[in-house]
C-alpha cells in the first residue's frame, strides 16, 4: 500500500496543481454552476472516456488521462458547492479554493487509504474499462439522488459518490501510467 499512497499523492498534486492554475486564469466562475450541474459535467467526461475505450477513436485529440483529471477537479468542486452551497460568494480568493480542495483531497485519500486496506488492493486486478463503468454507474446515482433532492433511505449521499467516483479516476490513471488497460 507504500507505493499506491505515493502514486495517489502524485496523482493528485497534478490534479491540485492544474486545478490551482485554472483558478488563477478563471477564478472560480465554476461557483455559478449547480451542483447538478456539475455531475452533467461529470458524466460528459465518463462518457467519451467510455465511448473512446468502445470504439478507439479519438476524433478531439485530447487524452483519456486529462478527462480523468477532469472528472477529479469536477469531484472536488461539486464537493466543495456541497459544503459552501451554490447561493454563496461566487468569487473566491484563490488560496482559500485551494485549502478547500486540499481539504476533499485529504477526506477522500483517507477513504480510500481504509477501503483499499480492507479490499486488499482489488482495483489493481480491474480494467480501465470497469473503472470508468462504475464512474458511469455512480453519475446515474447521483443523478437519482439529485432528482430525489438530496434524499436517501439507505445510500450513501452524495459527497461519498463524488469520493467514489475521484478514487476510480485516481486508481485508472495510476494503472494507465503503469500501462494497464
Amino acid at each position: 500500500m507504500q507505493n499506491t499512497t505515493k502514486q495517489y499523492e502524485a496523482v493528485f498534486e497534478k490534479c491540485k496543481d492544474l486545478f490551482s492554475k485554472k483558478t488563477q486564469d478563471y477564478g472560480t466562475a465554476w461557483r455559478i454552476l449547480r451542483t447538478s450541474s456539475l455531475t452533467d459535467q461529470i458524466f460528459i467526461k465518463a462518457q467519451r472516456i467510455r465511448t473512446i475505450q468502445q470504439t478507439g477513436v479519438n476524433k478531439v485529440g485530447e487524452n483519456i488521462e486529462d478527462e480523468f483529471i477532469g472528472i477529479i477537479n469536477y469531484c472536488v468542486m461539486a464537493l466543495i458547492q456541497l459544503e459552501l452551497g451554490e447561493d454563496g460568494e461566487l468569487e473566491m480568493d484563490p488560496d482559500k479554493t485551494v485549502q478547500l480542495y486540499e481539504k476533499y483531497y485529504l477526506a477522500t485519500k483517507a477513504l480510500m487509504e481504509k477501503k483499499n486496506h480492507d479490499y486488499g488492493e482489488a482495483w489493481r486486478d480491474m480494467r480501465v474499462s470497469s473503472l470508468t463503468d462504475l464512474i458511469l454507474m455512480k453519475l446515474l446515482r447521483v443523478k437519482q439522488i439529485e432528482d430525489n433532492e438530496g434524499k436517501t433511505i439507505v445510500s450513501e449521499g452524495l459527497d461519498a459518490n463524488y469520493q467514489d467516483m475521484i478514487n476510480y479516476s485516481v486508481f485508472a490513471l495510476i494503472l494507465m501510467g503503469e500501462g494497464k488497460n
